[in-house]
């Protein structure tokens, strides 16, 4: 049969069209960020960890890439800050429990991409209870919807049992025999089927495993001390991300979706978790490695070759990250000072990082202002002090330059060059306090000088014996 010219192409333009319609165009993935409240690596199974049940997050690991040097800020809100815009906190981070509503944030890029964007979980970012500031709220941020505890401080309620949970401004409180968890983890798996025929990206902050250490649905006692509480609630939290991976399943979107897990800092100090036979003490809020080395696990089958990396790795890597896998335009007024670790979804890539750096001004109680850089072994502050974290995790004894091999001396100079080549400086050196506690001071130093004045007048006027 012989075709015509006109025929033929006819045939052509069609298949041309086909090919480049926006229906048979690659769709992007969908994203999943789970970000889990306060664990550190030593907690997890997969990573050596011997005192917690983490079945699930082990099933991950195993399937995907597990990062073995992943680390977080010390603390809460800085961690946050960092993540969502993918920036050392010398640049951005203002106060505890804010993110300044004009910050560019991983979910603006995936929006502007094309992206459905949520939230649900924790925020904790509007505003805190010691300051008069009002910071970001999710549409600020980029998030179209959200399911969220503690929008505002004034909702501060139960993020446990009887919860206090905002649906999108409709504040909800829950009865007892409800657990928070639950709610928030079924409105993320409602958000991921509700949005099955588009690209969507859904950040995940948890709850689970912050003290209050309490019962969860799955072990009721009135006797368990809190170590017992918190291993409840990290096998309820590990459940929970089993949850979300198998809705992706069953929702038939595992080919086209990447989740990625994380902690937010370390393990409360009131923890001691066995790890690779030795105990370790929590140390949220330190610099300590235990204080920022976190759980970083990516998952994604047929798009990431299941590895263990040793690259160095932090929170600042996940917007580049998101971007590159979204195919969308980094933000040129805030570049991120993280790198992307989608080369890392290759067998046998690593990064090409020497060391990583933090910047830790907490503006909380909790922990003193740092500045400092590392490797996998060494550790130099600004201040000077120089430790070896594998003879000294504790940090507990400085070593001076002159007393160091070969080794350790590259690694000191390295570590120092670094250190110094960072921009940025402290609102202060000392550990902050709210405005509100030197008033208490100041109001606790005039009672007693009011009650010495009035002491020795009374002693004046007793006649004497």
């Amino acid at each position: 049969m012989v075709v015509s010219r006109p025929v033929l192409q006819s045939i052509v333009l069609l298949l041309l069209y086909c090919a480049c319609s926006p229906e048979s165009a690659a769709r992007p993935p969908n994203i999943i960020l789970i970000l889990a409240d306060d664990i550190g690596a030593e907690a997890v199974g997969a990573y050596g960890g011997e005192s917690f049940k983490t079945p699930r997050l082990d099933q991950m690991a195993s399937e995907g890439l597990r990062l073995e040097h992943g680390h977080a800020q010390p603390l809460c809100t800085p961690s946050r800050v960092k993540l969502m815009t993918g920036q050392f906190n010398f640049r951005n981070y203002q106060h505890f429990a804010y993110l300044d509503a004009s910050e560019n944030t991983f979910a603006h890029l995936l929006s502007e991409a094309g992206y459905v964007t949520g939230v649900i979980g924790k925020w904790q970012l509007f505003d805190n209870r010691f300051q008069d500031i009002e910071g970001a709220l999710p549409a600020d941020a980029g998030f179209e919807s959200y399911v969220l505890w503690q929008l505002k401080a004034e909702q501060r309620g139960s993020r446990y049992w009887s919860p206090l949970i905002d649906h999108n401004g409709d504040v909800r409180q829950y009865g007892d025999g409800i657990f928070g968890p639950d709610v928030l983890n079924t409105a993320a798996r409602d958000f991921i089927q509700a949005n099955r025929s588009k690209p969507f990206f859904l950040y995940y902050p948890m709850v689970l495993p912050h003290s209050p250490f309490v019962n969860t649905p799955d072990m009721r006692s009135l006797t368990a001390d809190d170590q017992q509480l918190f291993a409840a609630m990290i096998a309820y939290m590990d459940k929970l991300v089993g949850n979300v991976i198998d809705t992706v399943k069953a929702s038939g979107l595992a080919d086209n979706t990447v989740v990625i897990f994380l902690g937010d800092n370390g393990t409360d100090q009131d923890i001691v978790s066995r790890y690779r036979g030795a105990e370790i003490q929590g140390a949220k809020g330190k610099t300590l490695n235990n204080g920022t080395r976190i759980p970083f696990l990516l998952w994604a089958p047929g798009r990431i070759a299941p590895r263990v990396s040793t690259s160095l790795v932090n929170l600042a890597d996940i917007l580049p990250t998101l971007a590159d896998l979204a195919g969308a335009a980094l933000p040129e007024s805030t570049p991120p000072d993280g790198m992307s670790l989608v080369p890392l979804f290759e067998r046998d890539t690593e990064l090409n990082r020497e060391n990583l750096f933090i910047h830790y001004d907490p503006r909380w109680p909790t922990g003193r202002p740092a500045r400092y850089a590392f490797d996998r072994r060494w550790k130099y502050y600004e201040d000077g002090r120089f430790y070896d974290m594998q003879t000294d995790p504790l940090e507990q004894q400085s070593i001076a330059a002159g007393n160091l091999g070969r080794e350790g001396l590259t690694a000191y100079r390295a570590l120092q060059s670094r250190v110094r080549a960072m921009d940025g400086k402290f609102a202060s050196g000392e550990r902050w306090r709210p405005a509100v506690a030197f008033v208490l001071v100041g109001a606790a130093l005039l009672i007693s000088v009011l009650v010495l004045v009035w002491a020795f007048r009374l002693v004046r006027r007793m006649p004497d014996s």
